[in-house]
């Protein structure tokens, strides 16, 4: 019986499971892979040991911590780190120059000379490859086919290790982002008026409901000094953070100038201008900006792209459909925003502004909602209050979707003239 060889295979078991101990320990992807070096360079007395991680996306590996400055990052097919990565095999590599396999300009960089070496592939615990992990030049002689089973059980080790602390940091990443997400829903939503705004003669709604956790659209009511109240409502192309953000800073700039100006053509190019500075290629905002004042019974108003209009005349058995006055904001540096002639509410009569994720909601045939249903819609309840519309035309563009989900935000405002 070889003591000696069985005093090693002793020693060799305790050492890893000592080494399963400290990465289970871990909680941190760096310090997990700095610990998973030092054990290989402990465990197989090497000078260096190099764990790269790999990237599936772009078929890479690369490295997050290694025995010295620099960084490297490689295809997933080159050297012997890739074919130990494609074969999942030990590969023991005497004589690192000799093998064709072998990419010297990893040497290049670092300043490091590879005399021999283990590759040996990290997998995780459902067969997945996660990187490889690299010992360089034996402190005395070359690998042993000792050294490859252990090398073989450590990668087991780490490469379990090493896929659970990539999971558990992709949840905190995915929670940290989701508390954000929520933060700024909050924020959004808070920007949205508190309540409906009374206006003599008039009820009035406003709603809104994203698409996701933060959406493009938005709606706002403003209290002139003159009796009279301002009408916003916004729908950012595309709908998420990005379109949160444009929607909100329309908004502001809005609401500032309609209050210093009182002016709608002038409030509508100013922000034009202002937001095309911001704006990268592509980006616009339907804008309708409008000033309803109740003693005359009319909506003056500018529709930056926002259309239609939707005015309901019961008295004279109309549904009229009006179009954006001008183009959207942000699309030209310059902006047509002559204001059109206002619109007229006698008794009874209804304006119905909505975003295209009314209209343009898909059954599974993939037909829109379309504007006739919500004419149809609101003929049939013409006692309806304003918030009823509102009500009725959300659960009517749900039922037709019959299970589609929302892929749009959807905003609303009624104003109907008692």
């Amino acid at each position: 019986m070889d003591v000696a060889k069985y005093q090693r295979r002793i020693e060799n078991l305790t050492a890893l499971l000592e080494i399963s101990k400290e990465l289970g320990a871990s909680t941190e992807l760096v310090p997990l892979l700095e610990r998973i070096e030092q054990a290989t360079r402990r465990v197989l007395d090497c000078e260096r040991a190099s764990v790269f991680l790999y990237d599936a996306c772009a078929d890479e590996l690369y490295s997050e911590v290694a025995t010295g400055p620099v960084e490297i990052r490689f295809s997933a097919k080159l050297g012997i780190a890739g074919h130990a990565a494609q074969t999942r095999k030990v590969l023991n590599v005497p004589d690192a120059y000799a093998d064709p396999r072998f990419n010297a300009e990893v040497d290049k960089k670092t300043g490091f000379r590879t005399r021999n070496l283990l590759a040996f592939g990290l997998t995780g615990y459902d067969g997945r490859m996660v990187g490889v992990l690299q010992a360089l030049n034996k402190q005395r002689g070359s690998f042993t086919a000792a050294d490859e089973e252990l090398a073989a059980a450590l990668s087991s080790l780490a490469g379990v290790a090493v896929q659970r602390q990539m999971l558990l940091d992709e949840y905190a990443e995915k929670q940290r982002l989701q508390r954000d997400l929520a933060v700024a829903r909050d924020i959004q939503q808070s920007l949205l008026p508190k309540s409906d705004p009374h206006v003599a003669g008039y009820d009035v709604a406003g709603w809104n409901k994203p698409a996701d956790e933060t959406g493009g659209d938005c709606y706002d009511f403003l209290e002139l000094s003159d009796g009279r109240w301002g009408l916003l409502l916004a729908d950012a192309a595309g709908h998420g953070i990005g379109p949160a953000l444009i929607v909100s800073q329309c908004r502001s700039l809005l609401r500032a100038l309609i209050s210093s100006i009182n002016d709608l053509p002038e409030a509508m190019q100013r922000t034009n201008e202002l937001l095309g500075r911001d704006l990268s290629g592509g980006r616009f905002v339907t804008t309708f900006l409008g000033i309803l004042d109740p003693e005359d019974h009319r909506v003056h108003y500018v529709s930056a792209g926002h259309g239609p209009l939707l005015h309901f005349k019961p008295g004279a058995g109309q549904a009229i459909e009006i179009p954006a006055s001008t183009l959207p904001l942000g699309i030209l540096p310059e902006l047509d925003a002559a204001a059109p002639a206002p619109i007229r509410l006698d008794p009874g009569d209804t304006l119905l502004l909505v975003t295209d994720g009314f209209f343009e909601w898909l059954n599974p045939e993939e037909e829109q909602f379309g504007t006739a249903r919500i004419f149809d819609l609101v003929r049939a309840h013409p006692q309806a209050s304003s918030a009823e519309i509102i009500d009725l035309l959300h659960g009517a563009v749900v039922k037709f979707g019959r299970g589609t989900p929302q892929t749009d935000d959807l905003t609303a405002i009624a104003i109907k003239r008692r």
